[in-house]
């Protein structure tokens, strides 16, 4: 992601690259020669990454995932004070699935079952994706279900029929897939299947350069690519 975000940018004028670093390398010294901060390491770097945004009052834009419940409150605390953009996937088309998601899952109602699956590269070591786990975070809010207690990760056994108060989650990984993510909606007779698949890194760069140049100057407080796209 790094290599992506550094040959996108030059399809921004108005961005330039000002510091490009690594685990080891001088990140700080990095950080205040820039503007903005877009943050695509590790999440375990994620406290060392908010304080110093912090104290140099940076625009951020994270697009790490894996990151645990606390960690998100450690953004919610830092979006007090700089402008924070945080996404599970920075894609356009993405996030129009998103929005599609919502849509379909209100127009066709409780009757229709909900599953996702998602397919990344073998190197990808969280599941599931940040990708997958927002199509299941807004699927959650229309059906006013819990994240944690209703999605099910994966089937094996005698586990009993389906339940309509559950949503079905199923990660894939292998060779060089970047990322595909289908919803399937299913109902007796019918089915309908949203699907977005992603063919090159390059679309997650240009969204998180265009979220950095959009947060910039904005006030305090954490945003997501709804509102630099304008969706909400």
């Amino acid at each position: 992601m790094g290599l992506a975000l550094i040959a996108c940018s030059a399809e921004f004028p108005n961005t330039t690259v000002s510091a490009a670093t690594d685990a080891g390398d001088d990140f700080l010294g990095g950080l205040a020669q820039s503007d903005a901060c877009i943050d695509f390491s590790h999440h375990s770097a994620l406290e060392g990454v908010l304080a110093a945004c912090v104290a140099g009052k940076k625009t951020l834009v994270i697009g790490t995932t894996g990151i645990s419940d606390a960690g998100v409150a450690l953004i919610r605390e830092a979006a007090a004070h700089i402008s924070i953009v945080y996404s599970g996937n920075y894609s356009t088309g993405v996030n129009t699935l998103l929005w599609l998601t919502r849509r379909a899952a209100e127009i066709l109602g409780p009757d229709f079952d909900l599953e996702i699956t998602e397919t990344h590269h073998r190197m990808k070591k969280d599941a599931p994706s940040g990708t997958a786990k927002m199509l299941a975070e807004t699927l959650a809010e229309v059906r006013q279900l819990q994240y944690n207690d209703d999605v099910r990760h994966g089937r094996f056994g005698d586990v009993g029929a389906r339940t309509q108060g559950e949503i079905g989650m199923h990660a894939i990984r292998g060779g060089d897939v970047v990322g595909d993510h289908t919803v399937l909606f299913a109902a007796l007779g019918e089915r309908v299947e949203l699907t977005h698949k992603a063919s090159s890194r390059d679309i997650f760069a240009r969204g998180a350069i265009r979220a950095a140049t959009w947060a910039h100057g904005k006030p305090a407080g954490l945003y997501d690519m709804r509102d630099v796209l304008g969706l909400k």
